[in-house]
C-alpha cells in the first residue's frame, strides 16, 4: 500500500469508475469540492474519524436534507478506497447522520417521501387477490420501481416472462431494463390466464362497459380501481399508486449502491436518488422492532 497515495487521488479514481453517469459526477464532484479544498492533499491513510467529523459538523449551515447527501457521498468515496485497498476501514462507517435544527425551521418528516408499511402492503396485497388484473400491475409497480405510465404502456411482446424482466421508456427517452420477482410472476401469469383480452397486444388491457371494445387501460380506470380498494381501508387512506415506487426505492436502500439503484429508478439526477438515503422515523421504528424480536427468539 503507497502510503503517499492523497484523498485527492483517490477522489479522482472514484469519479472516473466506468458507468458513472455524467450528471451524478458532476454531482459528486461539486459535493466533495470543499472537502477535497480542504484535505485533498492529505494521505487518505491519515485522514481520522474525528478529522472528518469536524468537517462535516463544518458544513453545519447547509440544510440537513443537504448535509446527508454530502456524509452519503462521502461515505461512498470511503468504501470505495477500502474496495481498492487504500484503507483497511472506513473510519466513520455507521456515523449517525446530523438531526434537524428547529430553530432553523427543520423538522424531519415523511412528507417528502412516502412510503407502504409491511401492514400496509400485506392489507394491499390481501385485497386484491383476487382481482388478476389489479394485482399485477400493483406487483409489477412494486417489484421493479416503475413509474405508472411506463407499466400502463407496455405491450405483451415487451415482457420476457422467462427471465422476468422488461424494458421501458422512460424519462428524457431513456431506455432502462427493469426485473421483477417470483410473486410479481405469479400474479402476472393468474392476469395473462385468466383475464386478459387475447386480442389486444397491450399487456394490461380493458373493456368498454357498453361498446365492449377492448383498449389498453387507462390511467382514469386504474386510479378509480385504487380508490376503491385503498377507501375499503382506513390503513390506505392517503397512500397513492406511486408510492409504490418510493417503497421499492426505500426497500433497496442499503442493500444496492446509490447509483445502482438510481439505474433501477431510471433518475436522470443522482440527486434524485440520494432522497432515499434518509430512513424515516416509520421504517426505522419496524427495524428495531425486527431486531428487538430476534434478539428475544435467541434469548428464549
Amino acid at each position: 500500500m503507497n502510503k503517499a497515495v492523497t484523498l485527492a487521488t483517490v477522489a479522482i479514481k472514484f469519479l472516473e469508475r466506468p458507468g458513472l453517469a455524467p450528471t451524478t459526477r458532476e454531482t459528486y464532484e461539486l459535493t466533495l469540492a470543499p472537502l477535497l479544498s480542504e484535505y485533498g492533499s492529505w494521505s487518505i491513510e491519515i485522514l481520522s474519524k474525528q478529522t472528518l467529523i469536524e468537517y462535516l459538523k463544518g458544513l453545519g449551515h447547509l440544510k440537513y436534507t443537504t448535509h446527508h447527501k454530502h456524509q452519503a457521498i462521502l461515505q461512498s468515496l470511503l468504501n470505495f478506497a477500502v474496495e481498492q485497498g487504500y484503507i483497511k476501514f472506513n473510519p466513520i462507517h455507521g456515523l449517525k447522520q446530523r438531526l434537524p435544527d428547529r430553530e432553523k425551521g427543520e423538522h424531519l418528516t415523511d412528507d417528502k417521501i412516502r412510503y407502504l408499511t409491511t401492514e400496509q402492503l400485506n392489507i394491499l396485497y390481501s385485497s386484491v387477490e383476487k382481482d388478476y388484473r389489479t394485482a399485477a400491475i400493483i406487483s409489477l409497480l412494486h417489484r421493479t420501481g416503475c413509474r405508472i405510465g411506463e407499466v400502463l404502456a407496455l405491450d405483451l411482446e415487451d415482457i420476457d416472462i422467462k427471465n422476468q424482466k422488461f424494458q421501458v421508456l422512460g424519462k428524457g427517452n431513456k431506455q432502462r431494463w427493469c426485473f421483477y420477482s417470483d410473486d410479481a410472476a405469479n400474479a402476472l401469469a393468474k392476469y395473462l390466464k385468466y383475464t386478459r383480452h387475447q386480442q389486444h397486444r397491450a399487456l394490461f388491457t380493458a373493456q368498454h362497459p357498453v361498446t365492449l371494445k377492448v383498449s389498453k387501460i387507462s390511467y382514469h380506470t386504474l386510479h378509480d380501481n385504487w380508490r376503491e380498494v385503498t377507501n375499503k381501508h382506513p390503513e390506505l387512506n392517503g397512500v397513492r399508486i406511486h408510492d409504490l415506487r418510493h417503497t421499492f426505492a426505500c426497500e433497496r436502500v442499503g442493500l444496492v449502491s446509490i447509483e445502482e439503484l438510481r439505474a433501477l429508478m431510471g433518475h436522470e439526477s443522482i440527486q434524485t436518488t440520494l432522497q432515499y438515503q434518509k430512513v424515516t422515523s416509520l421504517k426505522a421504528e419496524s427495524a428495531a422492532r425486527r431486531a428487538f424480536n430476534a434478539l428475544m427468539n435467541i434469548d428464549v
